[in-house]
């Protein structure tokens, strides 16, 4: 018999239930199928099935029937109480009851007892965190790439925790902020939805600042000809904080896309360039012809020619010798980003200097240690001359070598065009 206890505990029971219909963003075929599952998972720990179970939930009105059905047997041949009823036991139900008919009652589940019920509210409880995971994973594994505005929370040395307008945690990793982003408890940022991943059910959205998506969702928010599909975007390359370069194409001939983009005077790019902390952004016309379109990433720099190794995936690129350094950009920013932005890796080399003149930085090998050649490589100086030709100053500032190990460096190429 059910205490006075057990009697309560279901009612409150029954009234998490109507709260949890009301407060939680579940549809009710789910809603019934869970909740009916729970009361299953507690039937079959009890008597090691719930076969023989009808469970019935309502959770418009925040209440259930559970009813067990048992088959009539002759007195004293009860084997298992849980699926059997013998025949006198059956007729106090209803006197017409025969042997072999099935007898269907209706059980409180009260009388399971305390611990029954508790093992209910703990099941109900961990399903009810799996759905809400499921769902919130579900909400917005759709919407990477989306920009959000939301509340920073806390800011660590290593992440920030940031609340968006619906209440949902995101993590924003320190990779992921611009150089120069500082943020205190209360205000308000935007970022993009970089990823959604589900770990052991446990849905992560991640937001950043630095990727490439982050530039070009704003500056669709801030060129009209771009909502209205007159302009498309088709590759952005960032360098977070420092340097960006966009590649746009307009779909109609009288409509510049690069002054579109940059507006009157910069004022569509202005605001960008604040958010990013003074990121300056570079437009440029898209173009299929990738020897142009190299050429054109590479300004300001003017390029004299183009050479494509497809197979490879590598670009060399033939200027004037005063052009090369604006090639290459303060720290070979530059042509860091032209490569990420055409995909080929691009080599720069002095127009009119005879390559049997020359001699590559490999063959220093035995001389130089490798890692300096890449380092010199890195900023686009492949070969001897190249190197030479280079002031001492623009190499300290370009590269991250020791005055003394760029001076060891000279000394070494040098000598080689004494001999």
């Amino acid at each position: 018999m059910a205490t006075k206890k057990t009697i309560a505990e279901t009612v409150s029971l029954i009234d998490s239930f109507a709260e949890f219909n009301e407060t939680k963003n579940i549809d009710r075929a789910t809603l019934v199928g869970v909740l009916e599952e729970c009361f299953r998972s507690v039937i079959a720990k009890i008597y090691g099935s719930d076969e023989n179970y009808d469970v019935i939930v309502n959770p418009a009105k925040g209440d259930f029937e559970i009813y067990r059905n048992r088959t009539v047997v002759a007195d004293g041949e009860v084997k298992n109480p849980n699926m059997e009823i013998s025949l006198s036991d059956a007729r106090l139900i209803d006197e017409d009851y025969e042997e072999g008919e099935e007898v269907s009652q209706r059980v409180e589940f009260s009388e399971f007892g305390r611990r029954a019920i508790l093992t209910l509210r703990q099941t109900l409880a961990s399903r009810i965190l799996e759905l809400e995971h499921d769902a919130l994973y579900n909400r917005y594994k759709d919407r990477v790439g989306d920009v959000i505005s939301g509340e920073v929370y806390q800011s660590w040395k290593r992440e920030t925790l940031v609340y968006d307008d619906e209440g949902t945690e995101m993590i924003m990793p320190k990779t992921e902020q611009v150089p120069g982003d500082f943020f205190r408890k209360g205000e308000t940022l935007r970022a993009v939805i970089k990823s959604v991943d589900n770990v052991n059910g446990n849905p992560k959205i991640t937001i950043s600042r630095t990727d490439p998506m982050f530039l070009q969702r704003m500056m669709e928010a801030e060129v009209p000809e771009i909502q209205d599909g007159l302009i498309t975007i088709h590759k952005v390359a960032r360098i977070p904080g420092e340097r960006a370069k966009v590649a746009v194409e307009s779909y109609d001939e009288r409509i510049d896309p690069v002054g579109a983009c940059v507006g009157v005077k910069g004022a569509r790019v202005h605001g960008i360039v604040r958010e990013l902390h003074g990121e300056n952004i570079d437009v440029l016309p898209w173009t299929a012809n990738k020897q142009l379109m190299i050429a054109r990433a590479l300004s300001p720099a003017v390029v004299n020619t183009v050479t494509i190794d497809e197979e490879n995936v590598k670009a060399e690129v033939y200027l004037d010798p005063e052009q090369v350094s604006l090639a290459i950009g303060k720290g070979g920013a530059n042509i860091k980003l032209a490569s990420m932005l055409t995909g080929y890796t691009i080599d720069v080399y002095r127009d009119g200097v005879e390559e049997e003149d020359d001699v590559s930085l490999q063959e220093f090998v035995d001389d130089i240690d490798p890692w300096i050649i890449e380092e010199l490589e890195k900023i686009g100086l492949h070969t001897a001359r190249a190197v030479l030709g280079t002031s001492r100053d623009e190499l300290i500032e370009r590269t991250d070598l020791e005055e003394e190990t760029i001076d060891e460096v000279i000394r070494i190429l040098s000598s080689e065009f004494d001999k």
